[in-house]
Order: C-alpha cells, then sequence, then structure tokens
C-alpha cells in the first residue's frame, strides 16, 4: 500500500509502556531487518503530528481491534488532520490478535487469573517465545 513505511516509537509521561524506549526500538528494528523500505525511529515529548511535520508524513497508519479503539482513534485523527492535515489510515487487527491488550494482559495476569501466571496464550507467538511473563 505505500513504498515507503515509518515505525514511530512515542512516549508520553502519563503512560508507561510496557517495554522502554529503545527495547521497544530494538525490536522494532530486529521485526523490520529484512525491510529495505522500512524505518524505525522514536519521538518524545511531542505530538505524533509533530514528528510528522518534521519528517514529511501526511498518513498515519493504526490498528483497530474493534469499535472501543476506532471510538478512541477518531477525535485524534481527526485532530491530526485539523492540525497539521495528516490523514489516518486504519486497517482492522487479525481477529486472533485482536483481545489482545497492553493493559488486559497484566492486569489478568495481576489478578492471578491464568495458572502460575503464565500469560503466553494471551500473547502473540513471538512474545510468548520470548517474554512469557507479562
Amino acid at each position: 500500500m505505500f513504498n515507503e513505511v515509518v515505525v514511530c516509537v512515542m512516549s508520553y509521561p502519563n503512560k508507561t509502556g510496557r517495554f522502554p524506549v529503545g527495547e521497544r526500538l530494538d525490536r522494532l528494528r530486529t521485526a523490520a531487518s529484512g525491510l529495505s523500505n522500512v524505518t524505525i525511529d522514536a519521538h518524545t515529548g511531542g505530538l505524533l503530528v509533530d514528528y510528522c511535520r518534521r519528517v514529511g508524513i501526511d498518513v498515519v497508519i493504526r490498528g483497530v481491534r474493534g469499535v472501543a479503539d476506532l471510538d478512541h482513534e477518531m477525535p485524534m485523527a481527526r485532530m491530526d488532520h485539523e492540525l497539521a492535515g495528516v490523514d489516518t489510515f486504519f486497517i482492522a487487527a487479525d481477529p486472533a490478535l485482536a483481545r489482545i491488550s497492553s493493559t488486559l494482559v497484566p492486569a489478568v495476569k495481576q489478578q492471578d487469573r491464568v495458572p502460575n501466571g503464565d500469560v503466553r496464550g494471551l500473547l502473540p507467538v513471538g512474545e510468548s517465545r520470548s517474554k512469557g511473563n507479562a
């Protein structure tokens, strides 16, 4: 669909990710190592549209698992368009992965809802082998 793709890791002070920015970048670089048209980058301390303006991006791709994600993403997409003319392209998640949530999996583990705290069955295949414990 696109000749070039930039994967940008964002960091916001009021949201903590499962992995630090550096580790996310390393994982993404490994995953994209065979893709010559994919660039991995990071932007911290500002809005996505700030990054888009700086590097000349006019389309953002966002994955959505369902209606709740779309309800959350639509206002941001509208604002990105108003602020910087950046359009948003939504892609539906693979149904087999749609149940995965960066907040739900750790919450299930914390509440001891999985045997022995083993959340591998709740994670994508690549994650289940490398980081079985959330």
